[in-house]
């Protein structure tokens, strides 16, 4: 399993810079959590991966950090740019990306 930061940025949170960062991951965040915890159906798949190989999450709680495991804050995405408005949406005054 790969993690890869592939775009970084920041956004205020009440006069206070915080950091956001999208992560590509080879595989299903979400999928690999539910079948770690038992909870899978047996119809469910993981989301296919994207034309790089990745999914695409955005992350606050642990933007910057290169580890594994890690946590996301968002659906997976096939794109990057549907990872980074869909941190847009996730907070006020917008994020300005490096």
């Amino acid at each position: 399993m790969t993690l890869k930061i592939i775009k970084t940025g920041t956004w205020l949170y009440d006069s206070v810079e915080k950091s956001v960062d999208v992560v590509g991951l080879n595989y299903d965040w979400w999928y690999e959590l539910s079948k770690a915890d038992n909870l899978l159906g047996k119809d469910d798949a993981p989301l296919c991966l994207g034309k790089e190989g990745y999914l695409y999450y955005a992350r606050f709680r642990h933007a910057g950090e290169h580890i594994e495991p890690t946590w996301v804050d968002t659906d997976g995405y096939q794109t990057l740019l549907d990872a980074m408005q869909a941190a847009e949406k996730k907070v006020e005054g917008g994020i300005k990306w490096q």
